[in-house]
């Protein structure tokens, strides 16, 4: 890191622990639909699947990569030093990382490397702090960049594994898509293609509506208490919350962002815990980005070609692909799993192992995920040390 940039982020850490004061810490919870009941308490005391995350552990190295554009990246390694290097792709776009995604590697095996994408997280700007500088240059070929040089600042030959969730999962497909000889295994939660009918299901015209009819109500309905012309934004609901996210008056972004998130993470598990959401609400630092960075993304298509990932897999069929998908997920449908697991089967992918998980939904902390992420993550870890 250079001497202007190292002082630029430590100007900027400053920024990050003071502008929080400028919102309210209370989450905004006005257009946020009631979840449903949970009569046996599983928010609680939730069903025991065979296995859970592994312990905590601390970091071995963390530090901030000039990927340029004015944009660093805040990374750390923990585990195995000599372990299989594995990477974690949070999604979002722009929901960052936290410790616990650590948890998911067996850390006497896996070198494991957790990063925040542009915008989001501790990577600088953060979009709360610097909407304009979040958003340059933030696209997909920008962070399958962003992914690369990391790999090659820590010196790491090629990814042994590259695990990703729902956006993560279309940004790991995008980078090994791109850099295939550069990575040995995909393991994939909740997948989404980015496919116009992914994006419209979920945002546009009301897919979710037939399951959770609430929250979509409650996700129109923002737009059109807060709206001077109901009769065109109605038919472009993603532009009209861009629209409002992009407003001058921080306590309109902070309404819009707490309504665009809320109705996300009110379709996003099984069982919804209220104090989970305000949790995420009630932190501009990862409201803002998740929000912010969301919409930029649907908005532009995820930034690829439409059919891409699907149209590419044949750049892949020698990597091992394990899937998991919850079975009753609202925000990533099970037929985006499905169609890329045919893809693969198709092109002569050998080794493609997708698992539906009943009585789960999208979150990566859905215990029956946990489940089979862990035991998906254990299988490859013995896969490629056979390999080595």
């Amino acid at each position: 890191m250079t001497v202007a940039t190292y002082t630029a982020v430590i100007l900027a850490l400053v920024m990050l622990s003071s502008s929080a004061e400028s919102f309210s810490a209370k989450a905004n919870v006005a257009y946020v639909s009631r979840p449903a009941s949970d009569a046996a308490g599983q928010i609680g005391k939730p069903v025991q699947y065979p296995r859970d995350l592994y312990p905590e552990i601390e970091p071995l190295e963390e530090g901030f990569l000039d990927v340029g554009d004015g944009h660093c990246l805040a990374y750390d390694v923990s585990g195995n030093p000599d372990g299989i290097p594995a990477v974690f792709l949070h999604g979002g776009p722009g929901a960052g990382v936290s410790p616990r995604v650590r948890r998911f590697f067996d850390p006497e095996k896996y070198k494991i490397v957790i990063f925040d994408q542009r915008g989001s997280g501790k990577s600088i700007p953060n979009a709360s702090d610097d909407l304009d500088g979040s958003l340059v240059e933030n696209t997909t070929p920008k962070l399958v960049e962003d992914i690369d040089k990391l790999r090659r600042h820590l010196q790491i030959e090629k990814w042994g594994l590259v695990l990703g969730g729902s956006w993560g999962s279309t940004l790991a497909l995008a980078y090994a898509e791109t850099y295939p000889e550069d990575v040995d295994s995909l393991l994939l939660r909740g997948v989404f293609l980015f496919g116009p009918d992914e994006v419209d299901y979920l945002f546009c015209n009301g897919g979710t509506y037939g399951q959770n009819p609430q929250a979509w109500e409650t996700y129109c309905q923002y737009i059109q208490d807060t709206s001077q012309d109901w009769d065109r934004e109605q038919k472009n609901l993603l532009g009209a919350y861009w629209d409002r996210l992009l407003n001058t008056d921080p306590a309109v972004r902070e309404a819009a962002a707490s309504a665009f998130v809320g109705y996300e993470l009110s379709i996003s598990k099984t069982y919804i815990d209220p104090a989970v959401i305000e949790e995420y609400l009630g932190d501009p630092k990862i409201l803002i980005p998740f929000a912010v960075m969301e919409v930029h993304y649907m908005l532009n298509a995820g930034f690829l070609r439409r059919g891409q990932l699907i149209d590419s897999v044949n750049r892949i069929k020698h990597l091992k692909v394990s899937i998991c998908h919850g079975r009753g997920d609202y925000v990533c449908q099970p037929q985006a799993a499905w169609r890329l697991h045919q893809a693969l089967k198709k092109v002569g992918c050998s080794y493609v192992d997708l698992e539906f998980v009943s009585g789960a939904g999208h979150s990566d902390s859905e215990p029956g995920l946990v489940d089979a992420m862990v035991r998906a993550s254990d299988k490859l870890a013995i896969e490629l040390m056979k390999k080595g």
